[in-house]
């Protein structure tokens, strides 16, 4: 883990507990309404862990007395906020005690960290990369090879559309330029 990940103070709910990680994306949308439904079974209260990073800037040493954490940290709560009242919206009552633990640094250090004595992390399968097509997030990879507990990675609906139209808009014409070779192979060969 990171050096910044590792001063965070301690999260607000500890022992039984369902961690999910939120950054509002279609993938963190469908894994914190897998986490409301499961805390609902489980009887356990949700830690979301929302992480967020200093600008660019604060690298520059007459830029770092200027970033205030207290602010970024707000910001970060209120969003994380903001994004939790919209999804409650869709899913139906009873909803479990949900806190809010912003973290300062890397995504995938806060929540292996959180994972330590929950019951259960939940992912979603890609954030806000660039690469599209990939099944798993580097986020998410990480957390399932060094969560402390069982991890859920959740596909949104999304993103299962999305490498749908990529695979049947490059596959086909990958099938048809390998049956072309395979074709123009197997004219040219004559055998012995």
């Amino acid at each position: 883990m990171t050096e910044q990940a590792g001063r965070v103070d301690e999260p607000q709910a500890r022992g039984p507990r369902v961690v999910v990680g939120v950054d509002g994306s279609a993938g963190a949308r469908a894994a914190l309404r897998f986490a409301i439904e499961d805390a609902v079974r489980r009887d356990a209260p949700v830690e979301a862990v929302i992480s967020h990073t200093p600008p660019e800037a604060w690298m520059d040493f007459d830029a770092v007395g200027g970033f205030r954490y207290d602010e970024a940290e707000a910001a970060a709560v209120e969003r994380a906020e903001t994004f939790i009242a919209e999804v409650l919206r869709e899913v139906p009552e009873p909803h479990p005690v949900i806190h809010v633990t912003a973290v300062l640094g890397s995504a995938a250090d806060a929540l292996i960290r959180e994972s330590g004595g929950a019951d259960l992390l939940v992912v979603g399968s890609r954030g806000h990369g660039g690469f599209s097509s990939m099944l798993l997030g580097s986020t998410s990879m990480q957390c399932v090879l060094h969560a402390s507990c069982p991890v859920t990675v959740v596909h949104s609906p999304e993103s299962h559309h999305e490498r749908l139209h990529l695979r049947r808009r490059t596959g086909g014409e990958r099938v048809r330029a390998r049956r072309r070779r395979f074709r123009s192979a197997a004219a040219d060969f004559t055998g012995p």
